[in-house]
């Protein structure tokens, strides 16, 4: 075959047609997108700026879990570092447990309290036993204000900017729901109940430079914001529980036994999973250690954003070496109850996690804590800061699918702190992303390819798949608040129409070399910071080194869809020898690069590439190709790469000139 790139210098007939009704390139390349001046919070490279700052809240809480009442009681101790410019003379608190209340927004503006509550329940969310605050050593009793998931605290005295820092105590309770909206909760198992810790404790607001307090409530469908600190966890449990927790445990000796550390400093060492509880043990409950009534376990977590738990006596329990970039010392750990065990279930889990992590860090960023754990128990997935939740009933491809999504969200929002409460697509759809790759590489794609939700390819060819979407008219943008996407559209848009973008930027517009070192360099820039959407699309452009802008206004911002067409071929002076002139045109919303495929009689194949740029002006363009014989054959997108949502018009054959389809009538 033979490869033809475009002439450097086109014929000066080349036509520049007015513009289908439904493309304006003005408004496409719109100079004004992203205009804003920088700021010395944050630069116009999409680094953060010399001044960039973030507050700090660092956790000491000590709790008991009551298995009998299913109660959890704590004591907590909230250390908040004011780092920004501005003088604050009350601060903000998240109760999300008070979503659990009959008359919470969340309940009331769910439909039918179906999606994020699981079962039908209702709890009575935080009771606040007692609050005190201590400001440069002197301690007393602030006002507050519970208003639905939220508390204000009005100080007695108000923190100045750059540096000052207050205490804040609190003396808590609540009832530990079986299905906590969908994010933590519990589940009964024939050896004893999984507890899955989450959203316990009362958590300090996000006050930043774009918003000041982020205050929204908590609804269900946006996840969570927060700083970042450091987290000092005594969890007095049952004494037949085990306990796994974000963090490092830093007591094994008063609370596993001889034996058990044993095989967790073997499988420290090992690449292979190691028991260090196993089924049998379970049934038998001669791994629980001595009789004690009651345990305390101590676990500590450096500059994280949460700190998240579980407990159960149903625990089996396994454990492998993670290996890091640098060497550092990790472990990825399962647990899980005997009614998961099973090869194609979870005694892959830990494999599942140690190979999510390593190939996570090698391609990314290198994961930051001491463990990486995953617990098979009454939550369908959810993610934690080292932590993860995942059925204990999923097994095969589902089990890989769902560990390597809730690890990967270590990224993203865990280590970039995203917003996740109005920019879910920053977690969801980057971490769907990362995991598309992560599923090509792992025991030679042995789950390969990953399929991600309902418009996802199911054998198909993913951009295609996604059309359907492109072409609801009830579908809302990406850069839409999470709790203001229909239920319906969460996943099709947060996840994947998100995830796919990037791949079609990283493959079809960057290509892998520029996109991989633009991403991590976001990555590393804003690791343990709090981007917002404009830092990442400036990041991307800066270390691209490509204006995108037209890319984010289209597949982000708006519904644009995509829609090259061949319109028709002529013959430089009726003669094909002397070349042919190609009229392409854009007749979508949204511009794309063109790849042209084409096929003479004499068999020769030649393919053009052709920039974004020629949609600048207008939405129809004409090159010369230079064909020495009758061209039978001119397609358009020939990879079928894009999400042409009308792919019918890309192919012209000879004699035929493709007409614009009635749907933009």
């Amino acid at each position: 075959m033979r490869y033809c790139s475009l002439p450097t210098l086109l014929l000066s007939s080349l036509l520049l047609a007015q513009s289908p009704s439904n493309y304006n390139p003005h408004q496409v390349f719109d100079p004004g997108f992203l205009s804003e001046s920088e700021t010395t919070y944050r630069s116009g490279s999409g680094a953060p700026g010399p001044g960039y700052w973030q507050n700090r809240a660092d956790y000491r809480i000590a709790a008991t879990l009551d298995t009998a009442a299913n109660l959890l009681s704590a004591h907590e101790v909230i250390t908040y570092t004011n780092r920004s410019p501005d003088v604050l003379p009350y601060v903000w608190l998240q109760l999300d447990q008070n979503i659990m209340r009959k008359d919470s927004r969340g309940a009331l503006t769910q439909p039918g309290r179906g999606q994020f509550f699981g079962a039908a329940e209702s709890a009575e969310g935080f009771e606040l036993k007692s609050i005190h605050v201590t400001h440069r050593g002197k301690r007393s009793i602030p006002t507050y204000t519970v208003s639905d998931t939220r508390l204000q605290i009005i100080l007695p005295s108000s923190l100045t900017a750059h540096g000052d820092r207050i205490d804040i105590e609190i003396d808590y309770s609540f009832s530990i729901p079986r299905q906590g909206a969908g994010r933590m909760g519990r589940g009964a198992t024939q050896y004893g109940t999984i507890y899955d810790i989450a959203q316990w404790y009362p958590r300090m607001a996000v006050y930043d430079d774009v918003r000041g307090w982020n205050n929204l409530p908590y609804l269900g469908s946006g996840e969570f914001y927060l700083d970042y600190g450091d987290f000092d966890c005594a969890l007095d449990v049952p004494g037949n529980q085990v306990v796994v927790a974000s963090g490092e445990l830093v007591n094994p000796k008063e609370v596993l036994t001889w034996e058990q550390r044993r095989r967790l400093d073997q499988a420290r060492r090992s690449d292979e999973t190691i028991s260090i509880r196993t089924p049998e043990g379970v049934k038998s409950g001669a791994e629980t250690g001595d009789r004690t009534p009651r345990k305390t376990w101590h676990f500590v977590m450096k500059n994280t954003r949460d700190f998240s738990w579980a407990a159960s006596s149903a625990f089996v329990w396994d454990a492998a070496r993670i290996r890091l970039p640098s060497g550092k010392p990790c472990l990825a750990m399962s647990v899980y109850p005997v009614e998961s065990v099973g090869d194609s279930a979870y005694n892959r889990s830990a494999e599942y996690v140690k190979n999510s992590v390593e190939i996570f860090s090698e391609d990314w960023f290198e994961y930051p804590y001491p463990a990486a754990t995953t617990v098979g128990g009454p939550v369908g997935g959810e993610e934690y800061p080292g932590i993860v939740f995942c059925s204990w009933a999923a097994k095969g491809k589902d089990l890989w699918w769902i560990t390597a999504h809730e690890i990967g969200h270590n990224w993203f929002p865990m280590v970039v702190g995203s917003d996740e409460r109005r920019y879910a697509f920053m977690d969801e759809g980057f971490n769907t992303f990362i995991d598309i790759y992560a599923s090509e590489q792992f025991n030679h794609g042995e789950y390969a390819p990953k399929r991600d939700g309902e418009y996802a390819p199911r054998g198909g060819n993913p951009a295609r798949e996604i059309v359907p979407l492109l072409l609801d008219p009830e579908a809302p943008p990406i850069l839409t608040a999470a709790d203001a996407i229909p239920g319906q559209y969460v996943h099709p848009v947060e996840y994947y129409k998100c995830a796919l973008g990037l791949v079609l930027l990283r493959t079809d517009i960057l290509g892998p070399e520029r996109f991989d070192r633009a991403f991590r360099e976001y990555i590393k820039e804003w690791a343990f910071k709090h981007p917002i959407p404009d830092d990442f699309f400036r990041a991307m452009n800066s270390s691209s080194g490509e204006n995108l802008n037209w890319f984010w206004k289209g597949w982000f911002v708006q519904t644009w869809t995509v829609d090259q067409r061949v319109k028709e071929v002529k013959y430089v002076g009726d003669d094909p020898a002397n070349g042919a002139l190609i009229t392409l045109e854009n007749d979508g919303e949204m511009p794309m690069p063109v790849t042209v495929k084409v096929k003479e009689s004499n068999q020769h194949i030649g393919r053009v590439s052709l920039p974004v740029e020629v949609w600048e002006r207008a939405g129809e363009w004409t090159f010369q190709y230079p064909s020495t014989s009758m061209i039978d054959s001119v397609v358009v997108d020939p990879d079928e790469h894009l999400p042409d949502v009308d792919p019918a018009n890309n192919v012209w054959t000879s004699g035929v000139t493709t007409a614009r389809p009635r749907r933009h009538q």
